[in-house]
């Protein structure tokens, strides 16, 4: 890493340096330079990444698109510039990862700018809340031209909030004697869907006993998109969820979908499953008002009937009702994922380090999540936490090596680390008040978001208690010691001090 300090120029200070946030021993490698003026104005911001594809290109160029887009828009600065490369070589080919790509480049961006704010003696979180987006400002992709992403609602400002209150709340945890201490935060953004637009299908349908079928073309895999479509499809036909029976990932009874990726299962195919349900509520609506003869305002919905002025009306007498003049009460809804909101993440540990021996341990863990209108918090709260836990196994533990032919050395889970329940600490998760315009009720997305600060906050807060900069993932308990070691760190407070 070098940096240079002008003290007449309008640049206060310039970083350039090398990053490999991978885990494997063909790493993705991130070169960022970024300027600033000494108020902390960001000038510059300046990437080259090189990532290895393996033998095939797989999802390489869609990753490598996605890693540098938002990375750079979530900052504002009046000149940018991105280099990036996805190489063939032969080892395995790469595959998609939770984040896609944005985890390894936020983990350069959010380290470099943490590093500059030090260098200009200024507090790191302030020098990234003075140069990130605000609401209403375009973002532009890294070749200048705008993209469908659109700030249909912002609570970057309250995640800032909820890590200055962590800050300034004062540390409780006990810290054995000689260990340094230190804290450190990272912001992030994510778009939901891929550049281009993410198609949903979904149909809405009355049974003849009075339920309801909601086909959708997106898939379960333990995400929870089938707990949040039922809640959908309930809420607009004032029923029960145990009154929603779903049928899924099944092109016999949906139209396409593009797959369940992307973050894209409740915000993308929740838009579908909306306008299906909301077309086939006002469907039954306007088929019970004429065959009842009555004023359509005069009807609505209840759990098991439609309510009108003479009195109640069953849902199953409706099906045959309808079924009877050959009408099928059922209705389609589409999404084609454009154009795309965002979400936006913030990470803060505080962290103690053993120089003796290189143990970290972390002392506490807060993440802020602006997920808009959450639809189901208990099952949103799981994915923030599965999130951090699994970055906190990249940023530690995980990898992947390979031998001098290309070969995975790591081929078995007795040689691959994984975290276990005890590596991970509880995180206090605090959703935002918000609720976005593009999203299905406000909802936003929420699934691969929030990996993505991590690895920069904890990296950040390890800087600040030993002030070395660490560079390249995993921070295993040997690298973090040898590091040590070599700028001569021991017990004392070169960051934030001792226990």
């Amino acid at each position: 890493m070098t940096v240079t300090t002008s003290q007449c120029g309008t640049m206060a200070a310039a970083l350039s340096w090398k990053v490999s946030p991978s885990s494997s021993s063909t790493p993705f490698v991130v070169r960022v330079q970024a300027g600033a003026r000494r108020d902390g104005t960001l000038t510059a911001l300046r990437l080259r990444v090189v990532a290895d594809t393996g033998a095939y290109g797989n999802h390489g160029p869609a990753v490598m698109f996605h890693s540098v887009g938002e990375s750079m828009a979530v900052y504002r600065a009046p000149h940018k510039k991105v280099d990036a490369y996805s190489v063939y070589t032969h080892t395995v080919p790469a595959g998609a990862f939770r984040g896609y790509g944005l985890g390894q480049v936020m983990f350069a961006v959010e380290s470099a700018f943490d590093e500059l704010a030090r260098r200009l003696g200024l507090d790191p979180l302030e020098f990234k809340a003075r140069n990130i987006i605000g609401p209403g400002e375009p973002m532009v992709t890294p070749g200048g031209e705008e993209e469908d992403l659109h700030i249909a609602s912002y609570g970057l400002d309250q995640c800032l909030a909820v890590v200055r209150r962590a800050q300034a709340q004062p540390p409780g945890e006990p810290v054995p004697q000689g260990w340094l201490v230190g804290e450190g935060a990272a912001l992030s953004m994510i778009a939901t869907g891929p550049p281009g637009g993410h198609i949903a299908d979904a149909r809405a349908a009355l049974l003849p006993d009075g339920t309801f079928d909601l086909a959708v073309g997106t898939a379960e895999f333990g995400n929870g998109t089938t707990t949040v479509h039922r809640q959908i499809a309930a809420g607009e036909l004032a029923t029960t969820v145990d009154r929603i029976a779903v049928r899924q990932s099944d092109t016999d009874v949906v139209r396409h979908d593009t797959g369940a990726f992307a973050s894209t299962g409740t915000v993308v195919a929740g838009k579908a499953t909306l306008r299906a349900s909301r077309a086939l509520a006002d469907q039954l609506l306007d088929f019970a008002a004429a065959h009842l003869r009555v004023p359509r305002a005069d009807c609505r919905l209840a759990e098991e009937a439609v309510l009108h002025s003479g009195g109640r009306l069953p849902l199953k007498e409706l099906h045959d009702a309808a079924r009877a003049v050959g009408v099928e009460l059922g209705a389609d809804g589409h999404f084609g994922g454009t154009p795309r909101s965002v979400a936006f993440n913030a990470q803060w540990f505080r962290v103690a380090v053993d120089p003796g021996t290189g143990e970290i341990r972390i002392l506490r863990s807060v993440h802020a999540a602006d997920a808009g209108k959450v639809m189901n918090p208990m099952q949103c709260r799981g994915q923030v936490e599965g999130g951090v836990a699994q970055a906190l196994g990249a940023t530690l533990f995980e990898h992947v090596r390979l031998d001098a032919t290309g070969a995975v050395d790591t081929a078995a889970f007795r040689r691959y680390r994984l975290p276990q329940y005890a590596d991970v600490p509880r995180t206090e998760v605090h959703f935002m008040e918000t609720s976005d315009a593009i999203g299905p009720l406000g909802a936003k997305s929420m699934s691969e978001s929030p990996f993505n600060p991590v690895a920069p906050a904890f990296a950040n807060a390890l800087r600040d208690a030993t002030g070395v900069r660490f560079t390249e993932l995993p921070l295993t308990r040997d690298r973090v010691w040898r590091a040590l070691r070599d700028a001569g760190v021991t017990d004392g407070p070169p960051g934030r001090g001792t226990g």
